[in-house]
């Protein structure tokens, strides 16, 4: 079940990550609420999925899928370059993630 929150908790940091892109430095009023609702609900998930994984492998899964997740909608709705490099970049934290994941205790 923490993986689940864990992952759902990664989700919303994608969330609040391409908000800010919409908050115009927190001068919109709708977009800075979403992006700070987004933001309180991701950390009170990692939180709640830290009770009993590791901390060091739910702050990095949480982290890489936000970081794999924000890049991944940049390229496919921002139009953001998606050269093979960069594919192959989100490629190893992937596996990054999943070694993680196949290797925690919990």
């Amino acid at each position: 079940m923490n993986w689940i929150v864990l992952f759902v908790a990664g989700l919303f940091e994608v969330a609040w990550a391409v908000g800010l892109k919409y908050t115009e430095g927190f001068t919109r009023l709708w977009p800075s609420v979403g992006t700070a609702v987004a933001f309180l609900v991701s950390l009170g998930l990692l939180s709640w999925a830290m009770r009993d994984l590791p901390v060091g492998t739910a702050y990095a899964v949480w982290v890489g899928i936000g970081a794999v997740g924000t890049a991944v909608i940049g390229m496919t709705l921002l139009g953001e370059p998606a050269s093979l490099v960069r594919v192959l970049s989100l490629g190893l934290i992937v596996a990054g993630i999943v070694g993680l994941k196949l290797s925690s205790p919990a």
